[in-house]
């Protein structure tokens, strides 16, 4: 009889810790399902975070003059491409971007920020001097960095009026080295011309009501 007491209270808790152990698994099966929902859920909105951080970084070497008018241009265009090959990329799945898809942005967002940071160090700068025609140059430079901060110019736009920001700087460069470092009252005139259209285009750029942070 003693025998038999001892085993009926061995019994007793391999029963409890079976039970326990039953009704604690759903818990956290439910726990991993659900942190396994909120990452895939939470992609869109890491792509998008690292979108507008990349800009934001653009922004940031435009306004220090660490980014020329051309680096901004091709930084941009790159960006623009990318931003449209992610809204066709969703059109063709239903809103979503499929797993190789999201990895192949990563790669190309890789690309992109090594870029930016060559880009902002490697010694090339945008100051263009205090003359008239330099702190022109350099305030339209802080309307499109204060563009591109905000949202109001997309990268398309961005590439786009910087790509003809390039093209004067190189006029007048080329101009400079043809007279002595000067520029004559008719390149003065013609600059002022350029940057009167380039000023007109960065206003309607950024009250087009196009948004970058797509």
């Amino acid at each position: 009889m003693k025998f038999t007491w001892l085993k009926k209270w061995n019994v007793v808790p391999l029963a409890i810790l079976i039970a326990g152990a039953a009704a604690s698994a759903p818990v956290f099966a439910q726990s991993q399902s659900g942190q396994g929902n909120q990452g895939s859920g939470s992609n869109p909105d890491k792509i998008q975070d690292r979108k507008e951080n990349q800009q934001d970084r653009i922004a940031q070497g435009v306004k220090s003059g660490q980014l020329t008018a051309h680096e901004t241009g091709n930084l941009e265009n790159k960006e623009a491409n990318l931003n449209q090959e992610t809204r066709d990329d969703r059109q063709a799945n239903g809103g979503k971007l499929t797993s190789g898809e999201k990895q192949q942005i990563n790669r190309q967002q890789n690309n992109l920020s090594k870029q930016i940071y060559d880009d902002k160090h490697n010694g090339q700068t945008a100051h263009y001097g205090n003359n008239e025609v330099g702190q022109r140059r350099e305030n339209q430079q802080d309307r499109i960095a204060q563009g591109i901060k905000s949202g109001k110019m997309s990268a398309r736009q961005t590439a786009n009026i910087e790509n003809k920001e390039s093209a004067v700087n190189h006029e007048i460069k080329n101009d400079r080295q043809a007279n002595g470092g000067k520029l004559t009252s008719g390149e003065k005139a013609k600059v002022n011309q350029q940057q009167n259209k380039m000023s007109g285009q960065i206003y309607r750029d950024k009250h087009s009501g196009t948004k970058a942070k797509q």
